[in-house]
């Protein structure tokens, strides 16, 4: 059984996929850990799942899944899931990787059995802070995120490290023990908020989920579904918040939880 499994979803991330593993095996190594190394493809057509062939050849622990199209974020990185032994899971898209000590911060932080999730700090490739936890979404809050995350992001500064509502899926650690308890993904959510509902079932279940900004990774955002003009993850993401508010019972009121109120 390896100490860490690692989940990385690609799709059209040809641009991206290669400093992912590199950076991540190299963390991973530094943290001394053993791992396996999923990659699941998600149907690309620019040449990525040829290259993730190729690193599965040079790297042993890489465990390619390969899909025909693109089934979104849920049913991919659940069928990796499914297969993690590890003792620890590290959930990360494709266009990011950890800083050196990154791993083994989160791994130290989640020795507490109270933290379901732990969380790095993102920044974007230039350094600058990127906004990645939140509280719990309202109708009203994914409108100005949608519209101007940027200027938040610019204005807002770093939260200190402790719980969160939510972290979006860019990059989590936890262990294997809690899909026991929360269970997978929720597979009718195609695109988002997938995340966000993940983390409220890891805080119904009693545990918290904890932003740990000694441990930094870089998440190279290209944020396709918040874009202005309507396209097809658009569409997919509001029919996720529409599910996501149904399934939780509420719009406008946060659900509350221990430790955040």
């Amino acid at each position: 059984m390896p100490d860490l499994s690692v989940v990385v979803l690609t799709w059209n991330s040809l641009r991206h996929i290669d400093l992912c593993v590199r950076k991540t095996l190299e963390d991973v190594s530094r943290a001394g850990c053993s791992c396996e190394f999923f990659v699941v493809d998600n149907g690309s057509t620019d040449g990525t799942a040829e290259r993730v062939r190729e690193l599965a050849a040079v790297h042993p622990q890489i465990v390619p899944i390969f899909l025909e199209s693109n089934r979104g974020t849920t049913v991919p990185r659940n069928l990796a899931l499914r297969r993690a032994t590890g003792e620890l899971i590290c959930v990360l898209d494709s266009d990011a990787y950890p800083r050196p000590g990154c791993l083994s911060t989160l791994r130290d932080v989640l020795r507490d059995p109270k933290t379901g999730i732990a969380v790095p700090r993102l920044e974007y490739p230039d350094g600058r802070y990127q906004k990645s936890v939140d509280v719990f979404p309202t109708l009203g809050r994914k409108l100005r995120r949608a519209l101007f995350l940027r200027a938040m992001e610019s204005r807002e500064s770093q939260p200190p490290e402790g719980p969160v509502d939510y972290a979006i899926s860019a990059f989590w650690m936890f262990r294997h023990e809690l899909l026991e308890t929360v269970g997978l993904l929720d597979e009718k959510i195609f695109y988002a908020p997938e995340d966000v509902d993940f983390c409220l079932r890891v805080w119904k279940a009693g545990y918290t989920v904890r932003y740990v900004p000694r441990a930094v990774a870089v998440h190279d955002a290209q944020e396709k579904s918040r874009r202005i003009l309507p396209n097809r993850l658009t569409r997919l993401h509001l029919a996720g918040l529409v599910y996501y508010f149904r399934k939780h019972g509420y719009v406008f009121r946060p659900p509350r939880q221990a430790g955040r109120r």
